[in-house]
């Protein structure tokens, strides 16, 4: 009778859970129709209309139980990034106007360890309000609005500090890149911090402004406990602070964590990150016509071992002596007839080596 208790029990919990499982998935899909709609209504109308009913589906879906878990598959325009240390996950999505400014959206699911439980927590976008400055410390309803794709936690004492890492499209003419500061004062977020080093000033978050028509990369490297970032410069000295000129001049600079702050070095090397033991390789089956994937292993192979593909041919590297058919002995009479050659430089025809032809008077 016991064991039959037991497994009634077990039953129920693992219902009860299917269940809860099945509406996240049920909502998530509910979603997705709602983010096709938002992505290809076209008037600006339209699509916050149709943003108003997702955010408020979407707060619904937040506030389920397991949302912090929960694996989202179907929002393929929305961001869900989680902290390395799992006490942090970020829901977060734009809406494009016509004028091709940004609204952003923002939602926090934080772990609070003390209470053991998970906070949720809405970021306003309120950008045109307050005008983008390095040294304020702003509320969720003062957010820069941004699309965040990383996170780098730091131990400050007993306070968590999140580092983010997110872009911003600005405007027609250029676009943003933003290194801020996340941290909860009791329960409440709080954007801004002065752990950011930058020479002979310390700031509370970092901005880079450049050109639509660039790309620049910033990212997190954690092999290096760095933010290794593109240097920007203007396209000419005479726009020199017209940052919708400013593009990536081809140097990195980095922020280097160091003792709990992010400091400054200009001038870093940039490297790939590590490779992979196989590489994916495409080719034609020969037989059936059709592009196959292969794996290889992604290391460089010797063209004279016997167990190369090549077939392990002898390799020799080609000179400009070998694609001109000389031989050992005849580079050796070439070399002491250029030591013997008493000719008038001034004579010499600078292209192909020979006597100038004497003009006809």
């Amino acid at each position: 009778m016991k064991n039959l208790l037991l497994l009634l029990t077990f039953i129920n919990f693992t219902a009860a859970f299917a269940v809860e499982d099945s509406l996240l998935i049920l909502r998530e899909k509910r979603l997705s129709l709602l983010l096709d709609s938002l992505r290809s209504a076209d008037s600006d109308e339209l699509r916050t209309s149709i943003n108003k009913v997702f955010y408020g589906e979407m707060r619904i879906l937040l506030e389920s139980e397991d949302a912090f878990t929960h694996k989202f598959t179907m929002l393929r325009s929305v961001g869900v990034i989680d902290s390395p240390d799992k006490t942090l996950r970020i829901v977060n999505w734009n809406v494009e106007l016509q004028d091709e400014t940004h609204r952003y959206y923002c939602f926090l699911l934080h772990f609070d360890k003390k209470k053991r439980s998970v906070d949720l927590h809405e970021l306003k976008d309120n950008t045109e309000s307050v005008p983008l400055q390095s040294d304020l410390i702003l509320g969720a309803d003062q957010w820069y609005g941004a699309l965040y794709y990383g996170i780098v936690p730091i131990e400050k004492g007993s306070k968590t500090i999140y580092t983010l890492m997110g872009w911003d499209g600005n405007t027609s003419a250029s676009n943003i890149k933003l290194v801020d500061a996340l941290y909860f004062n009791g329960s409440q977020p709080k954007l801004g911090s002065p752990i950011f080093k930058l020479k002979d000033k310390t700031v509370k978050r970092v901005f880079f402004e450049h050109s639509e028509k660039a790309i620049m990369s910033l990212r997190y490297e954690d092999e290096y406990d760095r933010i290794i970032y593109d240097h920007l410069s203007p396209e000419s000295p005479g726009l020199e602070g017209i940052y919708a000129f400013y593009v990536p001049d081809f140097t990195y600079d980095a922020l280097m964590l160091d003792n709990g702050k992010w400091v400054l070095k200009e001038d870093v090397i940039g490297t790939n990150r590590g490779n992979e033991d196989k590489v994916a390789v495409y080719a034609i089956n020969e037989r059936t016509g059709k592009i196959e994937k292969n794996e290889i292993k992604n290391k460089w192979i010797d063209p004279e071992d016997s167990s190369a593909p090549a077939g392990g041919s002898e390799h020799k590297a080609m000179t400009p002596e070998d694609e001109l058919g000389l031989t050992d002995s005849n580079k050796k009479s070439k070399k002491e007839k250029k030591i013997r050659d008493k000719r008038n430089p001034s004579e010499m025809n600078a292209t192909l080596g020979g006597s100038k032809k004497k003009r006809k008077r």
